[in-house]
């Protein structure tokens, strides 16, 4: 009898560890799952911190040199429409300044850099995105692993004993197969 008891508390020693084997498979799977959520946010963040700033750049960029062609169209313009030799005389010191204000620009910034800079934001805007999409993606290879975890037999007999449930994956909002729009 006393070798029965022992074979018997045996049995119930492995079946415990295996249990808890299983328990501690859960946990480092749910702690996964939260933590690649996290990164997941972590971009998310990311781009709201990003966006506005390289939006705003971008504007700063392009309004400086709409300001600078802008006096030089509106000078020329001018000089087209003068009819005395006063208004053309007048219209041509504007299409001076106005050049003189381009050459302070160009000395400046070597380079107009509108076009250069919204190519910028694009690549910018692709690469945030990416890596969302990304993260999104490691987000739900994990829970779809835990999930199988938490579903098959004899996972799911621990899963429902420690209180383990199946996690959600990230599915896209509705609507979001519409791009967003960026305003400059």
């Amino acid at each position: 009898m006393n070798k029965t008891i022992w074979i018997i508390l045996g049995v119930v020693l492995v079946v415990g560890l295996y249990i808890a084997s299983f328990y501690n498979g859960f946990v480092r799977s749910n702690e996964g799952v939260d933590a690649q959520w996290a990164q997941v946010e972590g971009q998310y963040q990311r781009r709201f911190d990003l966006i506005p700033n390289l939006v705003n750049s971008v504007k700063g960029i392009m309004a400086q040199e709409q300001e600078v062609f802008g006096a030089i169209a509106d000078a020329r313009t001018r000089y087209a429409g003068a009819m005395s030799s006063n208004e053309k005389a007048e219209a041509a010191g504007k299409v001076e300044s106005a050049l003189a204000r381009l050459l302070v620009v160009m000395e400046n910034y070597p380079q107009l850099r509108s076009v250069e800079t919204v190519q910028s934001l694009m690549a910018e805007l692709a690469g945030t995105e990416n890596r969302i999409a990304v993260e999104r993606g490691r987000y739900n290879e994990m829970v779809r692993d835990y999930n199988v975890t938490v579903k098959t037999f004899p996972g799911s007999l621990a899963a429902a004993l420690f209180g383990f449930d199946a996690r959600t994956m990230f599915e896209a909002a509705e609507g979001a197969a519409q791009a967003p729009t960026v305003e400059l």
